[in-house]
Parts: structure tokens; sequence; C-alpha cells
């Protein structure tokens, strides 16, 4: 990917350093930041369970002067830094973090903030990215009372990102994208060596949705299929054609993807069953392809069906759209990460072999074929999300999300947060 241009005048950022010692501020705060990503560690809670970690955050933010608003499931929460002359609720810039942890044990046995829930772990860093939003509010709040913020953000902790089709709708539902004209988030990326962010300009994961056919008809004996409707038969060739028939009637270039996890039909072998199903899920890399795909869905489904004379349904649940990240917001990333991390700018405190140089922006990283809901975000206004490293320089282990021997590079939260606090600073904004 060439580096973005901006869209219109005036987009990028034609002074990225904020007038405030950023640095020093951030430094000052990165054992408490820490400390609080290891506490949520230990401490992982499901999507919508998340009551202690909204608490610890709710309690934190107030300790700073700010007025946190609990979402009204009571988990998640939101809270706006308003500098003095601004209008409240408008013109916000908006930085997320999820705050919910996945089902799946923590496999790491070697550090003191292994998960103390079984089968519970933060395994998606998600620990790492509400600790990186509540770095980012607290330099900036102290900003805002110092008169150096010169445009209201507003932070969004985001319950439930790994339950579809997202807590971002919750956050939408409560208003928490009114007023906000430009969003930001990180993701833990386990490929990138942290002091660096890996950028993408258009869609940077993919669509993901999961859906049940369900076939149905009279049952018989299976001397006498033509008496009957032959149901294994049906879902048989359901399971065959419909991927291809689904591929051949939409665009390659969407990347839609309909993989089957789950068929099951029949109790014995001389008996025609009366029901079958087949589960699986819609993937696809363009926003035109996940609108599409159901009605086509139906119209395949329903000539399918009529072949093999069974009556049919189908559950289609809508998971999240792709992330397609706006060609400003990445260059606003950007031009603020080389401006704090590169182009000779001074590093944070690496021992000497890990100290990165250069620009600390890989471009056009590859897009995922995993779900975000922070797609929903981009519904209502432009954004982008980062790729943050977490992987420590010169380490070899092969790491994935979702995993249960996932882990960070800590020093990942300071960059996070100075990165979204120099965005929030920068003199003449966007």
């Amino acid at each position: 990917m060439n580096r973005p241009e901006p869209a219109q005048p005036g987009a990028t950022l034609a002074a990225a350093r904020p007038a405030v010692e950023l640095r020093d501020r951030v430094a000052a705060l990165e054992p408490e930041l820490i400390a609080f990503r290891r506490d949520l560690h230990r401490h992982p809670e499901l999507g919508r369970q998340e009551f202690r970690t909204t608490g610890l955050l709710r309690d934190r933010l107030v300790e700073a002067g700010l007025e946190p608003r609990v979402l009204p499931g009571g988990t998640g929460l939101l809270v706006d830094i308003v500098p003095a002359g601004t209008a409240p609720g408008t013109g916000l810039l908006a930085f997320r973090a999820d705050i919910d942890a996945l089902p799946i044990d923590d496999a790491k046995t070697d550090v003191p903030y292994r998960s103390t829930v079984p089968g519970r772990a933060h395994a998606c860093g998600h620990d790492v990215h509400t600790s990186v939003v509540l770095g980012a509010g607290l330099v900036l709040a102290e900003a805002a009372r110092t008169g150096e913020l010169r445009r209201p953000v507003r932070l969004v902790f985001q319950p439930a990102e790994e339950v579809m089709p997202g807590g971002a709708l919750d956050v939408i539902k409560a208003g928490g994208m009114d007023g906000v004209d430009r969003i930001f988030a990180v993701h833990c990326d386990p490929k990138v060596e942290v002091g660096r962010i890996a950028l993408r300009a258009g869609a940077i994961t993919s669509a993901c949705d999961r859906l049940v056919l369900h076939l149905d008809g009279p049952g018989g004996h299976t001397a006498r299929p033509h008496l009957t409707t032959d149901l294994v038969t049906a879902i048989a060739r359901m399971a065959a054609d419909l991927p291809g028939a689904l591929a051949r009637r939409m665009d390659p270039r969407w990347g839609v993807s309909l993989v089957w996890g789950r068929i099951a039909s029949g109790s014995a072998a001389n008996v025609i069953p009366q029901h079958a199903e087949l589960e699986g899920t819609v993937r696809c890399l363009e926003l035109d392809g996940w609108r599409e795909a159901p009605d086509l869905l139906h119209e395949l489904i329903a000539k399918l069906a009529e072949t093999y004379r069974a009556k049919w349904t189908l559950d289609y649940h809508r998971g999240v759209p792709p992330v397609v990240n706006e060609a400003v917001s990445v260059a606003l990333l950007d031009e603020v990460m080389n401006a704090r991390f590169g182009y000779g700018a001074p590093a944070p405190e690496y021992p000497e072999a890990d100290r990165p140089g250069g620009r600390q922006v890989v471009e056009g990283t590859e897009q995922s074929l995993g779900g975000e809901d922070f797609s929903w975000y981009l519904e209502h206004a432009p954004g982008a999300l980062a790729r943050l490293g977490v992987r420590a320089p010169g380490d070899t282990t092969v790491r994935d999300l979702h995993q249960g021997r996932f882990d960070v590079d800590e020093r990942a939260i300071g960059i996070g947060a100075e990165l979204f606090a120099a965005l929030a600073l920068a003199e003449d904004g966007d």
C-alpha cells in the first residue's frame, strides 16, 4: 500500500507534536497501567458480564475528575473529556476499547498475572486495549485541566466484542456515537514488533455471519425414496452445491466464502428422516458482498429445495460487517505514529538492542478473515483500526490470538496511550 494521501485539505497534521510533554506523562502512568492490565488479566470476564472491570474503570475515571456513564446493561461505559469553552457532545474524537475476555483456559504457567478464573482468559488482548484507552484518557483529563486539550474526546469502554453481533451495538443504542466526528481503536497483533503499528486503508477485517439451514420432509422408508422427500440427499446437495453457487453469483473480488461446520440428519440406515440441519459461516472481504449474501442465499436455497421437494427455513444471524478503514483516518495515524516514534523522534526507554528505528508503521498489512465489531461504529463516523505491535523484539515464539498462550510485551500499552493522546492533542487536529 502506498502511503494514503489526505482526502481533503487540512485533514493531516501539520504539527503532530503536542505542546505537552507526552512522553514523560505517559511514562509516569506506565507502572499503573501495566498493573491495571495484569489485574484485568487475572480476573477476566465474558461479554456483558464485565461488572468488575466496569467498576474498576469507573472508579479510576472518577478519581481523575471525570464523569463516566455506565451503559444501561450495567457493563461498559462512556466518558467525555470536554475542554473549557467547547460545546459538550459535539465534534468528539472517540477512542474505543473492548473489555471482555474469551471462554478459554489461560495456558500460561510462568507469569504472575495468569487468569484465576477457569475457562476464562484475556487471549485477544482486550486487557491491553482497555489499558491503552484508560492511559490516554488520564493524560487527556490532565491536559483538559491545564488548557492544552482543545477538542472534546470520548472514551468508549465497550462490552461484549466477542459476542456476535457485538457490544458495539449496545454502545450505539446508548448514544455512544452521538456527536462523534471520528473514532479510532487498536487491536493487538502478535506478528508486529512492539513500538510499531500496522495500518491498512480500506477493509482490514472481514464480515462474519452464521447461518443454520433447516430442511423438513414427511420421512419414509429407504426402499421407497420416490414416495417421500429424500432429505439426506437434499441436505448433502445443499452442503456441496451452495458454496460454489454463491461464489459464482457474486463478484469474486468480494472474497465471499461459505464454509460448513456441522451437518446432522437421521438415526437409522433404513429410515429417511424428517429433519436435517446444516450450519456454517459466511465470511466476506467487502461490504457490498456482505450486504447481498443473505438475499442471494435465500434464492439459491429455494431453487435447490424445490428440486428435492423439501421444506426449508434459513436462520441467518448477522454477525459484523468488515472494518473499512477510512483513508484520512489511516493517514492521521500514520503521521502521528511516525512523528512520535519514527524519523529520529525520541524512542521510548528500550534496551539499546531493542530500540526501533526508521518508520514505525507497517503499511498495507494483510486483511484478516476474522470479524471485529468496531465495524459498526464506522457506519456512523469515519475512523480506523490499527494493529498494535505486541511482539517483543527478537521473540520467535509463534503466538496467535485466541490461544491460551497468548501474551504481550507490555511496553505496547505506553505506545498505544501516547499515540491516542497525541492524536487528540495535535495542534491543528482534523
